[in-house]
């Protein structure tokens, strides 16, 4: 399907499953409030740290990737079956709900699309809202990994003169000017930038397919699109330039979900800095 849809999409189908991602990063227990005062109707809370992470060891980054049977055995309890239509949310740019828009497609989930505008246009159009949670049966997911989607340390290691390393947070992280979150600053050897918010429009929905596509293909230069290793800080925003490369017809793209905060924990790695 799509991989974007609008709230006037999501308002017509109140048979989809939804699930609300929101999530700050300063503050990881905000989101789970937000969605207890409110969320979109039917939808159920997707934590970032509980729910689409693994358990950090100090060496796997900030949001390290679940392991499949994890993930898959946490959708079972969602309730979600493999012919669930499933959008994603948040309160921001697109990034969280990227995110589990990007796991469900690892997860062999292709009826899935993150919510266009998120819950800000969701709220501002004035749809309805509630705070009732939904119950929905638990079940068993038949879902099964997409290796091609993936990218371990190991495959960048392995890629890294190769690949066309893409790294999504803003420039001045990328050229290692300074690092706000993580312990060091710099960048993967090699990688190109495409800050993340650069996908959006002004009014915080993503631009057209065809003026991304112009704009990605610009920093590609040729290069095709399944040579794409999509990185960021701790596998998040990486997500959303994946996702936006999908909007653009530019499949194939994989995520390294480590991302800089793994990667960067080991000093013996590479590390570039612009001059």
């Amino acid at each position: 399907m799509n991989p974007l849809v609008s709230t006037e999409e999501l308002a017509a189908h109140p048979e989809w499953r939804v699930f609300d991602c929101r999530h700050d990063l300063a503050d990881p227990a905000l989101g789970e409030q937000q969605y207890a005062e409110a969320h979109i109707p039917g939808a159920l809370f997707a934590h970032l740290d509980k729910a689409l992470s693994a358990e950090k060891t100090g060496k796997n980054g900030r949001h390290p990737l679940p392991e499949a049977k994890a993930f898959i055995g946490w959708l079972g309890k969602q309730g979600v079956k493999l012919t669930d239509t499933v959008i994603c949310y948040d309160g921001g740019n697109g990034a969280m709900a990227s995110r589990l828009w990007w796991m469900l497609r690892w997860a062999g989930h292709e009826n899935a699309a993150v919510l266009d505008g998120g819950f800000a246009k969701w709220r501002k159009e004035g749809h309805v809202v509630t705070a009732e949670v939904p119950q929905f049966e638990a079940g068993t997911y038949a879902g099964k990994t997409k290796s091609s989607l993936f990218a371990s340390l190991a495959f960048v290691e392995k890629k890294l003169k190769r690949a066309a390393l893409l790294d999504a947070r803003a420039p001045e992280r990328y050229r290692g000017e300074k690092e706000p979150i993580d312990p060091v600053a710099g960048r993967i050897p090699g990688a190109m930038n495409r800050f993340n918010n650069d996908n959006l429009a002004a009014d915080g929905t993503f631009k057209s397919p065809e003026l991304l596509r112009e704009e990605f293909e610009k920093i590609l230069s040729g290069r095709n699109s399944s040579e794409v290793i999509n990185y960021c800080g701790s596998g998040v925003a990486a997500c959303h330039n994946a996702l936006a490369m999908e909007i653009a017809g530019l499949a194939g793209s994989r995520v390294y979900i480590g991302s800089w905060s793994e990667w960067s924990a080991d000093p013996t790695r590479p590390i570039s800095r612009s001059a």
